[in-house]
């Protein structure tokens, strides 16, 4: 149907919207999800562009040894979606690409809509291989990513036209995936002419693009070779291939930086670091947040609608959470606990303990996220367990179906799991997904984090414990960097944003030293204390840290700029 007012066209490969839609590998999806949550909140006119991955991204399984095997996670399209009646075309390796559109809809707090389209090429008018072309997330070779990437950038512009949307006034790049849509924008500008700097500058005019790692690796780039073979004679892109492609490739960081006008990253630190990474160009931050109403469990909603009418309307006001008795806010938690225990019993058979100090950990399993860094000395666990007081620990998390590095990680957790089992119950609960993030983060006393620094870009995870009453213990990175109030709204591990070389014997020396004698004294002999650093936790960072804010500077920055 036609769209007769300017609006955002929110582009990203993987968005979460609810977890019977695994159309989302991680925080990168789950962040989109909150986002466009907040802009339908704000009445902010957007529409959202991504992919259909009809498989999901995969259902991970695990074996008593922690290996992992992944299955296909097809899920009911036809009973979430509603099938849209246009269709666009792309040309890959010289072929026509036949796209359909499937639609969500998601209504904010005042009944405002945003839409989701999800691009599907499963039609019978596609070569067979062509139709199994968005079947999942982030599987398949360098060629299988790249026809993703041509479906969702140039695809994805094409479809907005046959729907009707034709005013969009920016386009927002969510990662480098949707870069390519950059050059059908260009093509649009152009026609059958030739690329100038006006063209160009029409659309760097119109893009915002957010980067989201530091980790160079993560970044897609493709080789000419095969950038020539999927998308042909792209005259527009061979025009100006010195601009953004180096040594033989096509960097698609490069390409979404040199066509935006407005460029982020997503925390403080993280915009340093990326202004350090891409030197020549402006780069600014606007710190994520998560949906504060959606991650928000129903017992700390009941406390918080008794006390503060309108923090789903105005996030903001949780601040006055301050002001709810400690008690409360503890009795509350217990409430969310309880549910943890019950749901880790149900899915393991292990029964956890109420009133012990419960961690977690529960994120994507890869290198620099550094899960094993609270095992390194199996001995010192114990020992602070048997003079302090005892510890459980709750892990989850998924490793890239081609990341051996990020498997043996989860062994690694497996093999600590058995060694401690006597001292220190340990669980691990496969298949992470949002349902489990619901009750892990609400569940835990304490949100466990440990990456190496600087590769932290922000860590949403640990502000949705912040909502729920639930204080951080994290390495300096990331979003942590702004939350952190030394015992207020929980504690660093190190004092000082450390650096990337710093030996990691010595990072886990500094977090079993101050696990030992400042927070296990504070949650075993200090109630009042640790209700207090709950309720802060709510009040400074749960109302900052949320997307109703972060929409909002990207409303202010870019826009409407």
């Amino acid at each position: 149907m036609p769209v007769n007012r300017s609006i955002i066209a929110y582009f990203s490969m993987e968005i979460g919207l609810e977890p019977e839609i695994p159309t989302y590998s991680g925080g990168l999806g789950v962040l989109a999800g909150d986002t466009i949550r907040s802009a339908a909140d704000a009445g902010l006119g957007m529409v959202a562009v991504t992919l259909l991955s009809r498989q999901g991204y995969f259902r991970q399984e695990l074996d008593q040894d922690g290996n992992q095997s992944e299955h296909a996670e097809a899920w009911a399209v036809e009973d979430r979606l509603r099938e849209m009646p246009g269709r666009a075309v792309v040309q890959i390796e010289g072929r026509d690409v036949l796209i359909r559109a499937w639609c969500y809809e998601l209504e904010g707090v005042e009944g405002d809509r945003v839409r989701v389209f999800f691009l599907d090429t499963d039609l019978e008018a596609n070569a067979e291989a062509d139709r199994h072309l968005t079947d999942q997330l982030y599987h398949g070779d360098e060629r299988y990513r790249l026809c993703q990437e041509v479906i969702l950038g140039i695809g994805g512009i094409r479809m907005l036209r046959a729907l009707g949307y034709k005013d969009v006034t920016r386009y927002h790049m969510n990662e480098g995936h949707a870069a390519l849509l950059s050059l059908e924008l260009l093509a649009e500008q152009v026609g059958d002419g030739e690329v100038k700097q006006q063209h160009i500058d029409a659309v760097r005019g119109r893009c915002v693009f957010t980067t989201h790692t530091p980790v160079q690796a993560a970044h897609d780039s493709f080789s000419h070779e095969l950038v020539r073979s999927v998308l042909g004679d792209n005259s527009v892109l061979w025009e100006q291939e010195s601009t953004f492609c180096c040594d033989g490739t096509l960097d698609l960081t490069m390409l979404a930086l040199y066509n935006s006008d407005y460029i982020n990253g997503v925390a403080k630190r993280h915009g340093e670091v990326s202004r350090a990474m891409y030197g020549q160009y402006s780069v600014d931050f606007i710190t994520n947040g998560v949906h504060a109403a959606s991650w928000m469990s129903e017992s700390m909603a009941e406390l918080l609608d008794a006390h503060i009418a309108d923090w789903r309307h105005d996030n903001l006001s949780l601040r006055g959470a301050i002001g709810i008795p400690g008690h409360e806010v503890r009795d509350a938690h217990r409430v969310n606990k309880k549910r943890l225990l019950e749901y880790v019993h149900g899915r393991t058979g292990v029964l956890l303990e109420e009133d012990v100090l419960t961690l977690g950990y529960a994120r994507r399993f890869t290198a620099y996220k550094r899960p094993e860094l609270f095992f390194m000395d199996l001995e010192r666990l114990v020992e602070i367990a048997r003079r302090s007081g005892p510890i459980q620990l709750v892990y989850s998390g998924k490793a890239h179906p081609r990341d051996e590095p990020g498997k043996a990680l989860i062994r690694l957790v497996f093999e600590a799991a058995k060694r401690l089992r006597r001292h220190i119950p340990v669980v691990f609960l496969e298949d992470y997904g949002i349902e489990q993030a619901r009750v892990i983060t609400s569940g835990v006393d304490i949100w466990l984090n440990t990456p190496q620094p600087p590769m932290e870009a922000s860590g949403t995870s640990g502000m949705k414990a912040a909502i729920n009453g639930v204080p951080s213990f994290s390495v300096l990175d990331g979003w942590w960097v702004e939350g952190c109030i030394e015992g207020v709204t929980g504690w660093s591990i190190g004092e000082q944003p450390p650096d990337n070389d710093m030996d990691p014997e010595v990072v886990a020396n500094q977090l079993y030293t101050k696990l030992q004698t400042v927070i296990m004294p504070v949650y075993y002999n200090d109630f009042e204390e640790f209700g207090s650093i709950m309720r802060a936790s709510i009040s400074l960072n749960g109302s900052f840290f949320n997307t109703e804010r972060m929409i909002q500077e990207y409303i202010a920055k870019a826009y409407f700029r």
